[in-house]
């Protein structure tokens, strides 16, 4: 969708529904945030079982992002799609499911992925190699520096922090296991 095309809120049950066709619902929902080329993608692709959505999957069929055309994007741009998904988030983890992306405003996240740097840039670069549909690219190398820092504030806030996409799934699955 086009930022320039007005948006309203309306009943989203069918559009929650069809999305539980694919994926679990729990009883709490879950949202881990982690910049681009940090393994989302790859990790919600290779599970198992459906219970992880993936955000550039979420946001984009809610109309929330512009489909990933956010590297080119300004930042007051940038800004309107991070809010907008992040209200999507706030839903779908208000249904019990559970999220892993990159867009966020204001969206207190339940954990947040900082690789170490020189993983980070392998991955990207790897995924340069191969299929990089959308996301970071080794050209934009500052840009995931810059979201990196934006998204460690989050730790300020005693949000956990882990290394890996698998490493907070698991632990956050475990944490809701127990609750």
């Amino acid at each position: 969708m086009n930022t320039d095309t007005p948006i309203i809120f309306s009943d989203g049950t069918a559009f929650y529904d069809n999305l539980a066709k694919t994926y679990h619902r729990h009883s709490h929902g879950l949202f881990i945030l982690a910049p681009s080329g940090a393994g989302k993608s790859h990790f919600v692709d290779n599970q198992d079982d459906k219970h992880w959505i993936d955000g550039d999957y979420l946001w984009p069929i809610a109309n929330a992002d512009l489909t990933n055309e956010g590297w080119e994007s300004n930042r007051e741009t940038v800004e309107w799609i991070n809010r907008k998904s992040d209200i999507i988030t706030c839903q779908a983890k208000m249904l019990g499911f559970w999220i892993i992306g990159s867009s966020n405003s204001f969206l207190k996240p339940d954990a947040i992925v900082i690789p170490k740097w020189d993983i980070h840039k392998k991955y990207i670069a790897e995924r340069d190699k191969t299929t990089n549909e959308h996301g970071a690219t080794m050209s934009n190398l500052n840009g995931v520096l810059r979201h990196r820092d934006i998204i460690q504030r989050w730790k300020e806030q005693d949000v956990l922090c882990f290394e890996s996409v698998k490493d907070a799934a698991e632990a956050l699955s475990k944490i809701a296991e127990e609750r």
